[in-house]
């Protein structure tokens, strides 16, 4: 049996606070609050701009010695530059401080835009660019122009080791949904993410590597609506089939009307606090 963590996308929501968060915690304090009773997090800052190695040390301190901090990566990358000539801002995004989340870092998480369409080439040229370790990382890091100015990077260039980096990707494109996407991102070992979006883009239900990365954003109402028990249960059954081969990642996205941190513990408590290898 692999681990199921069950999890949150972000965690400082306004909606949050007096519900989730008790009243009086402080907005500083709200990650340590939820990774005391989650298994994961999912860190979405970093998909919008580059943040820094102090803000990732904080994070990291944050939360348990056996915590994980999945992390988006860039919309540059993904949304602006849509994966072509984008060595540099890899490495940009790597030495803005990922390395320093060390052993508490989990997958990284490349989510394409809504009218990317599956391209063979584009797709193996990126995969072939992605750290498969955290020396790697630290390589491709070290690699970055000079937006990031040295003093910004030193930390983080100075943890790096052989661990291993996992990258899983979330399209929006049915055309990745045929055989030979996800063939090719079996080849690469990438894993696919499963997105449940109230049907608003594809769900491909299938595992292509060791890691089983899911986003809750809603069943029925995209970021907003909440889990039955019963889908709830449905959604529990799947990742103790799929921890059968697997490590498991779940992520609760739906959290406009704050039922995501709910759901997550929800679901934990069906799977348990962190199920882990036997």
């Amino acid at each position: 049996m692999g681990r199921i963590r069950v999890g949150i996308s972000g965690w400082s929501y306004r909606a949050w606070r007096g519900d989730f968060y008790p009243s009086g915690l402080r907005q500083k304090d709200e990650l340590a609050y939820a990774a005391e009773r989650l298994g994961t997090i999912e860190l979405n800052g970093s998909f919008y701009s580059l943040q820094r190695p102090t803000s990732y040390a904080a994070w990291r301190a944050a939360v348990p010695p056996d915590g994980v901090i999945a992390v988006k990566g860039s919309r540059y990358v993904t949304h602006m530059k849509k994966l072509r000539d984008v060595d540099t801002a890899l490495a940009n995004f790597f030495a803005s401080g990922v390395l320093v989340l060390g052993d508490t870092l989990g997958p990284v998480l490349w989510q394409l835009p809504e009218r990317l369409h599956f391209d063979a080439e584009r797709m193996s040229s990126f995969f072939d660019l992605l750290p498969r370790t955290m020396d790697e990382m630290a390589a491709l890091a070290g690699r970055h122009d000079a937006k990031l100015a040295e003093d910004r990077t030193h930390t983080a260039l100075a943890t790096a080791g052989d661990r291993p980096v996992r990258h899983v990707l979330e399209f929006r494109h049915r055309s990745f949904c045929e055989p030979e996407a996800i063939e090719l991102l079996r080849h690469h070992d990438i894993g696919c993410v499963i997105a449940d979006t109230a049907g608003r883009w594809p769900e491909a239900d299938v595992v292509t590597t060791d890691v089983v990365y899911a986003r809750l954003h809603g069943d029925r109402e995209l970021y907003v609506s909440g889990y039955t028990p019963e889908a709830l249960d449905r959604w529990a059954a799947r990742c103790q089939e799929w921890a059968q081969d697997a490590e498991v990642y779940v992520y609760f996205d739906n959290d406009a009307k704050g039922h995501a941190p709910w759901d997550a513990l929800a679901l934990q408590e069906r799977v348990g606090r962190v199920s882990r290898r036997a």
